[in-house]
């Protein structure tokens, strides 16, 4: 997935559909003069329906749609016919999905399960017809109920990528190149800062068929927390990360200075994201000698307060030990 197609925050305005109006029919047939009331009841109004679908991965598909509308109901008629109810729009959204309504910014729900449904507004109810009314004292009722108005809001959908295992780390940390590696994906790469400005997924493939979802999520900066960089707009994707694997380079200045800042922005945003399991990858570890990984790892066993791991995506080194390591932690 490119990064142009991938979008995560989509504003539109939302209208369920009129009910019905019923009807105030009175019968009339040869040889019955007076048959009494007989109006239909109105059809219900057409919801607007969220649905999740996992075949999506973004809300691309709905970048341009800012308005959905259901169907009215139809009126009711003659011989106690109900009219058809109005036609439900469905609208299908990514698992990760959390809705807000735009005014209050209050989050209505989330959708996270395949299939899964949520109405956002409610269709009208369709008006009783007149013979509902019919009573000893008032046999020939005159009058029906009209349908129940519609509803309107103003949503924001919002996009928090699920993945099995999500990239940390500062901007050129070689994330996209270890990504562009374990995966098929082509994420954007260059030797320079925020070449990353949206989360990228890809499948990385395990043995005897099996696979998991990475994320590269576009690089913390200190100060995130409080919106710096990107603030906001991708610390929110690491959420529902099950595994934070944080990737530092091994011409860092301190790695355990960065992983320690790594760790106190996502501990800033939300505590709960220290919950996670976590692993430390050193990257760019064809640069170092056995004498200087031996330097460091004994700086790391001392003062690092997580397991690591030395890797290189471009030499291909430490990656198969990696993927045993990523989906053990994930299958314990």
């Amino acid at each position: 997935m490119t990064e142009g197609n991938f979008v995560d925050y989509v504003k539109m305005h939302v209208t369920s559909g009129n009910g019905g109006k019923g009807s105030s029919h009175l019968h009339r047939e040869k040889y019955i003069a007076k048959g009494g009331p007989d109006g239909g009841d109105g059809g219900r109004g057409g919801h607007v329906i969220l649905r999740g679908n996992s075949n999506l991965w973004t809300l691309i598909h709905l970048k341009f749609k800012r308005h959905i509308r259901a169907g009215h109901g139809s009126h009711g008629s003659s011989g106690r016919s109900t009219g058809a109810d109005g036609e439900d729009k469905y609208v299908d959204v990514p698992l990760g999905t959390v809705v807000r309504d735009s005014e209050t910014d209050k989050i209505l729900f989330e959708i996270t399960e395949d299939g899964e449904e949520r109405i956002v507004v409610e269709g009208g109810m369709g008006g009783r017809g007149n013979w509902h009314f019919k009573s000893s004292v008032n046999q020939t009722p005159r009058y029906a109920q009209p349908g129940i108005a519609l509803e309107e809001l103003d949503i924001t959908l919002e996009l928090k990528v699920l993945a099995d295992v999500g990239l940390v780390g500062f901007p050129n940390a070689g994330k996209s190149t270890l990504l562009s590696v374990l995966t098929s994906a082509k994420p954007k790469i260059a030797d320079y800062e925020f070449t990353t400005l949206k989360p990228n997924l890809g499948i990385v493939k395990y043995r005897d068929y099996q696979s998991f979802v990475m994320a590269d999520i576009p690089g913390i900066i200190e100060g995130a927390a409080e919106g710096k960089g990107l603030g906001y707009y991708f610390l929110r994707h690491i959420e529902r990360n099950s595994i934070l694997l944080f990737l530092i380079p091994a011409d860092a200045k301190d790695i355990v200075e960065q992983y320690e800042i790594l760790e106190d922005e996502l501990r800033r945003y939300n505590p709960e994201m220290l919950d996670k399991e976590r692993l430390v990858v050193v990257s760019k570890s064809d640069m170092l000698d056995d004498e200087l990984k031996s330097e460091i790892s004994a700086i790391l066993d001392k003062d690092l307060k997580a397991n690591y791991l030395f890797i290189s995506s471009v030499a291909q080194q430490g990656l198969t030990e990696l993927k045993d390591t990523l989906w053990k932690m994930l299958n314990d």
